[in-house]
């Protein structure tokens, strides 16, 4: 007779509610968003959880904005300086067009595509569940027409997952595209003073504002963004006095980057602000306004020094990052049977290593 499962006992389960479905999928996107799709208990393990209420909106910069609190910003590329980025408490992190100098090691941002942008992004997201995240729209993605831009943006936030996008110039048809991207549902943080996505009409990185047209364009060009409904401008490379009157013109955030301390805020690059990077290329690309808040090249560069060392002098790996064993009972087992496979050789070399093994594991622990 078939075995039958015992139900009389079971308590009854009612099928779920719509409004219990709908719960549970709001929960699963939810957590898309705030978790990292490689579980805690994995062999590499994984970034803690975050809290859906310590996410950094657009609310909370126009909050700080108010308050004159100074807003911080960072421009990161990758997984792991997002999650330093995000560990730090920075309040913005901006996925920039600069990955195309700073990372692939071009000499601008115009070749950098936005397929490859997006990639940036969604590298940057899984990382940093908790700041405002920003991309960048590339060159070539969005000055054709309105509606190539608010395709362009609409991928941003859809297929990078950021929360919303910066665009760089006050051209008209640029603002018309801040303009369209905004009446679109999307954030958009404008970009004035030195655009280097321009450096062709510029004739190169040269800072804005210097002179009295020069000045007075970069405070329109900010206010006609402000128009167009941006929440926040960037201001690159002017003079200090001018940034202080475009932040003073200006209901919204100013963030500066080699515009002094008179902005609402400030943003520099990851690798520029940590002096991550000593080689020439770098060198030359690294702006004269960026202070480094700590020598992580020279680390770098130590710490690959002594790898290097450590492995052609076969000091590393030690003991201590060995630590996966096999049995004296299982090694035996191996080695008899790479001899029957004709393999002596092979035996011979698992035997002496389990030997060698087995007498590194019975010398005293450093330091012990």
């Amino acid at each position: 007779m078939p075995c039958r499962r015992k139900t009389e006992n079971l308590p009854f389960l009612p099928s779920p509610s719509l409004d219990t479905m709908r719960q549970s999928l709001f929960f699963r996107q939810l957590a898309r968003r705030l978790l990292s799709n490689v579980p805690e208990s994995a062999v590499y393990g994984g970034p803690r959880p975050q809290e859906a209420a310590r996410r950094v909106t657009v609310t909370t910069l126009r909050g700080k904005h108010r308050r004159g609190e100074p807003i911080t910003v960072v421009t990161a590329y990758d997984y792991p300086s997002a999650v330093h980025v995000d560990s730090a408490g920075i309040d913005v992190c901006l996925v920039g067009d600069s990955a195309a100098m700073v990372v692939h090691g071009h000499d601008t941002t115009l070749p950098i595509s936005l397929d490859l942008m997006l990639e940036h992004c969604r590298a940057v997201a899984r990382g940093a569940p908790r700041p405002l995240l920003v991309g960048d729209l590339p060159f070539g993605c969005y000055e054709s027409s309105a509606a190539q831009a608010v395709d362009s943006a609409v991928r941003v936030l859809k297929e990078g997952g950021m929360d919303a996008i910066k665009l760089e110039g006050g051209a008209p048809s640029r603002i018309s595209a801040a303009k369209a991207i905004v009446e679109s549902g999307i954030a958009v943080m404008g970009h004035v003073g030195l655009t280097p996505q321009a450096i062709s009409v510029l004739g190169g990185f040269r800072p804005q504002g210097k002179t009295v047209d020069s000045a007075v364009k970069v405070v329109e060009t900010a206010l006609a963004l402000q128009e167009a409904g941006c929440f926040s401008v960037v201001l690159e490379c002017v003079p200090a006095p001018v940034a202080a009157a475009a932040t003073s013109a200006l209901q919204i955030p100013t963030i500066g980057i080699g515009a002094g301390p008179f902005c609402s805020g400030q943003v520099l690059v990851y690798h520029d602000l940590l002096g991550m990077l000593q080689h020439p290329h770098h060198a030359k690309v690294t702006p004269k306004f960026c202070k480094r808040f700590g020598n992580v090249g020279d680390v770098i560069n130590k710490a690959l020094s002594e790898y290097k060392q450590e492995v052609e002098t076969r000091s590393f790996p030690g003991p201590s990052h060995t630590p996966y064993k096999i049995t004296p009972t299982d090694v035996d087992g191996f080695a008899t049977a790479l001899q029957k496979m004709g393999l002596s050789e092979a035996a011979d070399a698992a035997a002496a290593a389990a030997a060698e093994n087995s007498e590194e594991d019975g010398r005293p622990k450093e330091n012990s």
